[in-house]
């Protein structure tokens, strides 16, 4: 079983507890042990990384990937791409997230039924290099919901760009499909958003017991569901349906955010902030001139966001970073940078930021626990940094400052000068 010893870092383990001088050893996938610095000096190994001055951390989850999305800018350019084309394109992003030191990407949905579930697989059989992937389904919506772009003169393909079912029935039918067909998450998208002007963020198209329906089938087959949630209402039904992971939950009110609470040892949440936030400041280059982000509603979303996740945070709602990266405004690979919003629109400390990138991202992934943070027995996905991510959290976007990048014990990327 190949070995690798990383001396002499400054060890951030993802657990909440301050960095460190330690040494790690890693045997096989796993992390066999963990000592402050100095103590594994005489441990042979096969490879041996002398990281002083390093900072080395677990490897970063992507908590809302959209894997097949890359420098889109409507729904036609995710319906165009031929199948062929697309999962190069899907492949693509996933290594470009794991250059940037992305080892997990828990999917939020895809373009097309089975793109995350091919590039999963070829990355699991080790001929494609990638993060650990949870392969998302296509959005399922309702008539008249997010997603649902067909009009009685314009009917759009079946299933493009999302699967449109009415009632508990279709709704069973159809995740039964998204399960066999391989997917881990199931999405739902139950709210409306800004982008759709006849179907606003505040409203909730689709009823609780579709929601239900969903739940209880996906979790039949073992599967996860994620949900798109921004009104008051999509969010409570999260809650009582028993979906997995929330995304967005901008709207809220004091009744909301105590279910949340109360939740909160189940349920994640995915502010996804950094797609509001570049399409204010940074979208007018793309053609997102700032006042049609304003004629969307976008700043009081963003208040709204603040609000919210700066509340769930104190009561200790288990946030992951990420989400709805890809468009030209947002670009795939950027992912790091929803941690330094973490800190100016959520006031959570740059450390707590890098937990839930980690830890909680690793929990999502895994129900095992075995994923997230550097201890011993955990799984061996880590990150190690030119620069003290806790002083400027900006290194981390700087895929130059990654100077290893490690998957399943398995060294992705490295440094030359480390392996000399």
């Amino acid at each position: 079983m190949n070995t690798t010893l990383i001396t002499n870092a400054n060890i951030f383990d993802g657990t909440g507890q301050g960095p460190f001088a330690g040494d790690l050893l890693i045997e096989g996938n796993v992390i066999k042990s963990i000592t402050p610095a100095g103590q594994l000096a005489d441990t042979k190994a096969d490879i041996t990384i002398d990281a002083a001055g390093k900072f080395l951390m677990p490897g970063m989850t992507e908590g809302h990937a959209h894997l097949s999305f890359d420098a889109f800018t409507c729904t036609e350019d995710l319906i165009s791409p031929s199948p062929e084309a697309h999962a190069y394109l899907t492949a693509r992003v996933a290594k470009n997230l794991l250059d940037h030191g992305f080892t997990s990407a828990y999917g939020a949905s895809e373009a097309k039924l089975r793109l995350g579930i091919a590039v999963r697989d070829e990355i699991n059989a080790g001929r494609l290099p990638g993060p650990r992937v949870r392969a998302g389904s296509l959005e399922i919506t309702v008539t008249g919901g997010m997603g649902d772009e067909s009009r009685l003169h314009n009917p759009r393909p079946a299933e493009s760009p999302s699967i449109v079912v009415d009632g508990p029935e279709e709704m069973r039918k159809w995740v039964r499909i998204c399960c066999r067909e391989g997917c881990d998450n199931i999405k739902l998208d139950a709210s409306g958003d800004p982008f759709y002007p006849n179907t606003p963020a505040h409203s909730t198209p689709m009823s609780l017991e579709e929601m239900q329906m969903a739940v209880k089938t996906a979790h039949a087959f073992g599967k996860m569901v994620n949900v798109h949630a921004r009104s008051i209402e999509s969010i409570q039904n999260c809650v009582i349906a028993g979906v997995d992971m929330i995304y967005h939950a901008e709207i809220t009110d004091e009744k909301t955010l105590d279910m949340l609470e109360e939740a909160k040892d189940r349920i994640f949440v995915g502010p996804t902030i950094g797609l509001f936030h570049t399409m204010l400041h940074e979208g007018e280059p793309h053609g997102l001139p700032r006042v049609v982000s304003e004629a969307m509603g976008i700043p009081q979303m963003i208040e709204s966001s603040v609000q919210t996740h700066t509340e769930l945070r104190k009561r200790g709602v288990r946030h992951v970073i990420g989400g709805d990266y890809g468009f030209t405004w947002n670009m795939q690979g950027t992912q790091a940078r929803d941690l330094q919003y973490f800190v100016d629109y959520y006031d959570y400390s740059p450390a707590e930021a890098l937990v839930c990138a980690t830890k909680n991202g690793g929990l999502a992934m895994r129900a095992q626990g075995d994923l997230g943070t550097l201890q011993a027995g955990m799984l061996a996905d880590m990150v190690l940094v030119d620069g003290d991510p806790l002083q400027d959290l900006g290194i981390l976007t700087d895929k130059a400052k990654l100077v290893m990048v490690m998957k399943d014990g398995t060294i992705h990327s490295m440094a030359p000068a480390l392996s000399a």
